[in-house]
């Protein structure tokens, strides 16, 4: 198995298949699920996702060219999965569950700080949330998984003036939203 020690970006170098995986999931599986519950806002669909997508990365591993990250690739995988489930009849018949909790920790502030923090950064993901699906998708990709406009475009199989396109659209709807429900701030 790999350390501690091992280099988080690069994949094990003559790895096996179950190797690689591992490392998959260990790299990139917090973000996957994070990924998958932007689209589903349900967090035990968000899981079902996720092992589906490191299911088909395992099934498919030996068809991987190199022409894009395994990041890109992994993200790729994640967001056609999403788009399959929203588009399936299980999903529009299912009642939303979940509750958000805190996608990004606090420093070290006071705890009232804290706390106000924190459910500011709530009421505002939960805003993009509300966000339509091609809004809601490159605002997070954006701005919590932090990919550039570029990669967002190959992942998404679109113009990348597109992309800063539904950026600016989205963070539109997202003020208008804020200013509605009375959160203030800059978007």
């Amino acid at each position: 198995m790999f350390t501690e020690e091992t280099n988080k970006s690069a994949p094990p170098g003559s790895a096996s298949k179950d190797e690689l995986l591992t490392w998959l999931m260990e790299e990139y599986g917090d973000m996957v699920l994070r990924l998958a519950f932007t689209y589903l806002k349900q967090r035990q669909l968000a899981e079902d996702i996720s092992q589906e997508v490191f299911i088909s990365c395992y099934h498919h591993l030996d068809r991987f060219e190199n022409r894009a990250s395994y990041k890109t690739w992994i993200y790729r995988i994640t967001v056609n999965k999403c788009k399959d489930m929203l588009r399936s009849w299980t999903y529009k018949n299912i009642t939303y569950k979940d509750m958000l909790v805190s996608l990004l920790k606090s420093g070290s502030k006071s705890t009232e700080a804290q706390l106000v923090d924190r459910e500011e950064r709530e009421a505002i993901f939960e805003q993009v949330l509300n966000l339509p699906v091609k809004f809601r998708e490159v605002m997070i990709l954006f701005y919590y998984e932090e990919l550039s406009i570029q990669e967002i475009a190959e992942m998404l199989n679109l113009n990348t003036n597109t992309i800063k396109t539904r950026l600016h659209r989205g963070r539109q709807a997202l003020q208008l939203k804020m200013e509605g429900v009375g959160i203030h701030g800059t978007v």
